[in-house]
């Protein structure tokens, strides 16, 4: 009869449970994977397939079993690691999406909405189709394959250890964050800068037509822009 001890089991439960977090961590705040639109049980599950082939690609050395008296560090660890790298990539879409919404306000279009089917929310219809914009180029340059390479790799340069976590630089996160407004402004300044043309145009109209109807063509031609 075959019989495993309590330490063989929880060595081997551990193998696979901290791969499992820390993907699911990265799933659960990557964009796309992250909308209500994603059910928790394909991320579950998505997140299973890929800790069961992650997990006996790792050395020895990083096998912590569950019965671990740092067990409560390791997961909170492996929670981190993963949350940081979808964070990251999140903020690229932060910045489109702000972009859209500044590009929106400038044309009029703020009041042009519908209801997201990822957050459940009502939002701007220009930054939803600047997200919209960035998850098709996300999938053309295969980037659900490289969030799944990244966290392999990140096994390799922030292994599964019970010793101290890695050092999280809070003030390069709160920068990382910053970044997003930042990136937001560069994409949407060209169109600020020519809708505030358009606009001085409109206003020295004004004054010389007075009997024109400017916001008669005042908006059509915020919409061309």
């Amino acid at each position: 009869m075959i019989s495993f001890t309590y330490e063989q089991v929880s060595l081997w439960l551990g193998m696979y449970l901290w791969p499992f977090v820390r993907v699911l961590a990265l799933f659960m705040t990557a964009p796309i994977l992250h909308d209500q639109a994603v059910p928790a049980r394909v991320k579950i599950a998505f997140s299973l397939l890929v800790s069961l082939l992650v997990a006996p690609l790792l050395p020895a050395e990083q096998h912590v079993p569950i019965s671990s008296p740092h067990a409560p560090l390791v997961l909170a660890q492996q929670v981190l690691i993963g949350a940081t790298i979808g964070f990251a990539v999140r903020l690229v879409f932060a910045a489109l999406e702000l972009a859209g919404d500044v590009i929106g306000l400038q044309m009029g279009l703020s009041f042009a909405g519908f209801i997201s089917p990822g957050t459940g929310e009502q939002t701007p219809i220009v930054g939803s189709f600047l997200g919209m914009v960035a998850t098709l180029i996300f999938f053309a340059i295969n980037g659900h394959l490289l969030l799944v390479a990244a966290v392999t790799e990140s096994f390799h340069s922030l292994p599964v250890t019970e010793g101290p976590g890695p050092q999280i630089n809070v003030a390069a996160m709160v920068a990382a964050g910053g970044e997003v407004f930042r990136i937001g402004l560069h994409v949407a300044l060209p169109v600020l800068a020519t809708m505030l043309i358009l606009n001085l145009a409109l206003g020295v109209l004004a004054r010389v037509a007075l009997q024109l109807n400017v916001f008669a063509i005042g908006f059509p031609a915020t919409l061309l822009v």
